[in-house]
Protein backbone atom coordinates (compact mmCIF):
# COMPACT_ATOMS: atom_id res chain seq x y z
CA UNK A 1 0.00 0.00 0.00
CA UNK A 2 2.82 2.39 0.87
CA UNK A 3 4.57 1.74 -2.47
CA UNK A 4 1.43 2.60 -4.42
CA UNK A 5 0.86 5.78 -2.41
CA UNK A 6 4.50 6.83 -2.82
CA UNK A 7 4.39 6.15 -6.56
CA UNK A 8 1.17 8.18 -6.94
CA UNK A 9 2.72 11.03 -4.95
CA UNK A 10 5.85 11.06 -7.16
CA UNK A 11 3.80 10.98 -10.38
CA UNK A 12 1.63 13.85 -9.09
CA UNK A 13 4.67 15.92 -8.09
CA UNK A 14 6.25 15.35 -11.50
CA UNK A 15 3.03 16.36 -13.30
CA UNK A 16 2.70 19.49 -11.15
CA UNK A 17 6.32 20.47 -11.84
CA UNK A 18 5.93 19.95 -15.59
CA UNK A 19 2.75 22.05 -15.64
CA UNK A 20 4.40 24.88 -13.70
CA UNK A 21 7.43 24.88 -16.03
CA UNK A 22 5.18 25.01 -19.11
CA UNK A 23 3.10 27.87 -17.70
CA UNK A 24 6.22 29.88 -16.79
CA UNK A 25 7.62 29.76 -20.34
CA UNK A 26 7.35 33.19 -22.02
CA UNK A 27 5.04 33.43 -25.04
CA UNK A 28 6.62 33.84 -28.47
CA UNK A 29 6.98 37.49 -29.49
CA UNK A 30 7.35 39.07 -32.92
CA UNK A 31 5.82 36.11 -34.70
CA UNK A 32 5.63 36.51 -38.46
CA UNK A 33 2.16 36.86 -39.92
CA UNK A 34 1.38 34.12 -42.46
CA UNK A 35 1.30 35.09 -46.14
CA UNK A 36 -2.11 36.01 -47.49
CA UNK A 37 -3.36 37.62 -44.29
CA UNK A 38 -4.62 41.19 -44.55
CA UNK A 39 -2.95 42.35 -41.35
CA UNK A 40 0.28 42.13 -39.39
CA UNK A 41 0.72 41.52 -35.67
CA UNK A 42 2.66 44.25 -33.88
CA UNK A 43 2.91 44.38 -30.08
CA UNK A 44 0.26 41.67 -29.91
CA UNK A 45 -2.29 43.74 -31.83
CA UNK A 46 -3.64 43.40 -35.36
CA UNK A 47 -2.47 46.20 -37.66
CA UNK A 48 -3.74 46.39 -41.27
CA UNK A 49 -1.03 45.91 -43.91
CA UNK A 50 -0.33 48.78 -46.24
CA UNK A 51 -1.04 52.47 -45.95
CA UNK A 52 -4.78 53.04 -46.34
CA UNK A 53 -6.05 56.58 -46.75
CA UNK A 54 -9.80 56.99 -46.25
CA UNK A 55 -11.57 60.08 -47.57
CA UNK A 56 -14.64 61.73 -45.99
CA UNK A 57 -16.88 60.50 -48.85
CA UNK A 58 -16.07 56.86 -47.97
CA UNK A 59 -13.58 56.21 -50.77
CA UNK A 60 -10.14 54.87 -49.93
CA UNK A 61 -6.75 54.04 -51.44
CA UNK A 62 -4.20 51.56 -50.10
CA UNK A 63 -0.65 50.76 -51.19
CA UNK A 64 0.94 47.45 -50.22
CA UNK A 65 4.63 46.88 -50.97
CA UNK A 66 5.88 43.32 -51.46
CA UNK A 67 9.52 43.20 -52.51
CA UNK A 68 9.87 45.03 -55.86
CA UNK A 69 6.10 45.10 -56.43
CA UNK A 70 3.46 47.58 -55.32
CA UNK A 71 -0.22 46.70 -55.19
CA UNK A 72 -2.63 49.64 -55.22
CA UNK A 73 -6.18 49.00 -54.05
CA UNK A 74 -8.79 51.69 -54.56
CA UNK A 75 -12.49 51.90 -53.82
CA UNK A 76 -14.62 54.83 -54.91
CA UNK A 77 -17.50 56.36 -52.96
CA UNK A 78 -19.89 54.66 -55.43
CA UNK A 79 -18.47 51.23 -54.45
CA UNK A 80 -16.28 50.59 -57.51
CA UNK A 81 -13.21 48.56 -56.56
CA UNK A 82 -9.98 48.63 -58.57
CA UNK A 83 -6.72 46.82 -57.88
CA UNK A 84 -3.51 47.36 -59.85
CA UNK A 85 -0.09 45.77 -59.42
CA UNK A 86 3.20 47.16 -60.71
CA UNK A 87 6.58 45.43 -60.43
CA UNK A 88 9.91 47.13 -61.11
CA UNK A 89 12.76 44.67 -61.74
CA UNK A 90 16.13 45.56 -60.31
Amino acid sequence: MKKTAMRALLVGAFAFGATAAYAAAPPAQDAKTPKGWSYEIKDGKRVPKGDRVTNPDGSWREEIKQGNCVTIKEKSAAGEYKETRQCNPR
